[in-house]
């Protein structure tokens, strides 16, 4: 009979070499290599570490700074800036009807609403033609060097009689209370108040006494 030739044993294909140590024993699996660590999240109470930021951007040719050249002679003022600068500023004036024991205490409404519609207490100045204000009272107790004092500081409001109103610097804002005294006390506060305010004059008063204070000139 024909020999049937033996089939080939048919063997696991090999999964490749496999490291065996000169002892004999099976190599261990390789650990995969690590790959960069994320940083540490910082301590509580401990800040972490500062990152450098980007490097700073070069400016382009284009948009490279280019320096300025000789200045020429500046421009001579027009006439029109030079009228404006030299023209005197106006302030308007407002009127708030009040007796003369009334005024005082709407002097110091004006001024509240004055402060709360953003006006600085430095920009205010208050003048009374008849009792002082208590303000002005107590820093004069302190001596009159002490008291204008107050007024070269310009942090808050300050209050003058009109006897002494001269004396007083210009503010934007200028309030008169017609709280008594003489008529020309009246006629002294409300032309030194006009002079005074930058932007806005409030008087507080009898409105026909204004209107003919203010009438006559001032």
């Amino acid at each position: 009979m024909p020999l049937i030739p033996e089939e080939p044993q048919i063997h696991e294909k090999a999964q490749g070499p496999r490291a065996t140590p000169a002892s004999g024993r099976t190599a261990p699996t390789p650990r995969p290599v690590p790959g960069p660590r994320p940083a540490a999240p910082p301590r509580p109470g401990r800040p972490g570490p500062v990152r450098p930021g980007p490097p700073a951007q070069r400016a382009s040719r284009d948009t490279a700074a280019v320096e300025p050249g000789p200045a020429g002679p500046a421009a001579p003022a027009t006439a029109a800036t030079a009228t404006e600068d030299a023209a005197p500023t106006t302030p308007q004036i407002q009127l708030i009807p009040a007796t003369p024991d009334g005024a005082l205490d709407a002097a110091e409404e004006a001024v509240d609403l004055l402060l709360d519609s953003g006006r600085t207490p430095g920009d205010v100045l208050v003048i009374t033609t008849g009792d002082a204000h208590p303000w002005a009272a107590h820093e004069l107790s302190f001596g009159d060097a002490a008291y204008w004092a107050q007024q070269d500081v310009g942090d808050d409001v300050f209050y003058a009689d009109a006897a002494v109103a001269d004396r007083a610097a210009s503010r934007a804002v200028v309030v008169v209370a017609l709280n008594g005294g003489p008529e020309a006390a009246a006629v002294t506060a409300l032309a030194v108040a006009h002079s005074r305010a930058g932007a806005l004059l409030i008087v507080c008063g009898d409105p026909q006494r204004i209107n003919s204070v203010l009438g006559a000139g001032v």
